[in-house]
């Protein structure tokens, strides 16, 4: 069964340091290492805005892994670029600096087209934004939702309705923390719980995940990569091939659940192997199905 998924998220450039590289006006943002990830499993319908300097290039690249940018907006303006570097421990990242620019006034819509799409991913923008695509789409089989301690803060009551619509809430362990104000992993997962999401994903970078379920938990180790170029957009990634995986499931379930997130870790690794999407775009199934086996067997007894 091969299905559609719908990401709505943000599309940027990035300008990004590590211990190994420095490199400027790469493609990032949410929507892009999500869309290029879960093409590798799936249709993916993209919905995001860019400003008019954004390359033709990219857009071509986008269209060419099967990914429908008729949601993609270009606007008068430039396109939200964000900078960063990162520490010799490649987890610990500054920000240099974030522009907003057109990104400042995106106001999804979603194309009629798009409406009945069965798979929804809203990446890490403003919860009252991600309530409003909630509210334009017919409604979806399976919804799954990013958020940041920022929202957590600021934006507490819009995140909690949204976290009360979605099947799956992808946070990370402070965001946990600060979502629930549970230091231990257990007593937070079952508060997320009870605010309305059936399955949960906590994130641990290079430690890899735990997948919730009701009363049951799995862990996947993240792929060891031999050297970590550029960790920027590996949740995106990862995220994007745990739902591209599951768009062509014809059920859904723990069992399946417990595959696509090995699938996810696997294409977060090829995506932090590399600058950008480079690690992304010239995949095939031969190799992702290879790593996917790889991460197995490290479970396995």
């Amino acid at each position: 069964m091969n299905s559609s998924v719908l990401v709505v998220g943000s599309v940027a450039f990035d300008d990004v340091k590590t211990p190994f590289e420095e490199r400027k006006n790469s493609l990032g943002g949410s929507a892009i290492f999500f869309s290029v990830a879960a093409s590798h499993f799936t249709r993916v319908n993209l919905v995001g805005v860019a400003g008019n300097d954004y390359p033709h290039d990219a857009i071509k690249m986008l269209r060419d892994h099967n990914i429908d940018t008729q949601g993609l907006k270009i606007t008068a303006g430039k396109t939200f670029r964000w900078g960063g570097t990162y520490h010799d421990d490649i987890n610990i990242r500054d920000t240099r600096y974030t522009h907003l620019n057109v990104f400042a006034d995106f106001k999804p819509i979603i194309p009629e087209e798009y409406r009945q799409s069965p798979f929804l991913f809203l990446g890490n923008i403003q919860p009252s934004l991600q309530l409003d695509v909630l509210d334009q789409l017919e409604n979806p089989r399976f919804t799954a939702l990013d958020t940041m301690n920022l929202w957590i803060e600021t934006t507490r009551p819009d995140l909690i309705k949204v976290i009360s619509r979605v099947d799956l809430l992808l946070i990370n362990d402070s965001e946990l923390n600060l979502l629930t104000g549970e230091l231990g992993l257990l007593k937070g997962l079952e508060k997320v719980h009870e605010m309305g999401p059936k399955y949960v994903v906590i994130k641990k970078g290079e430690h890899g995940a735990y997948l919730s379920y009701m009363n049951s938990l799995f862990f996947v180790p993240a792929y060891p990569v031999y050297q970590p170029s550029d960790p920027t957009g590996a949740g995106d990634s990862f995220a994007g091939g745990f739902l591209g995986y599951l768009a062509g499931c014809d059920n859904i379930n723990f069992r399946v659940m417990k595959k696509a997130i090995v699938y996810g870790s696997a294409m977060g690794a090829f995506a932090v192997e590399h600058f950008s999407v480079d690690g992304l775009v010239n995949l095939d199934r031969n190799k992702i199905n290879a790593r996917f086996s790889a991460l197995r067997q490290m479970v396995l007894l």
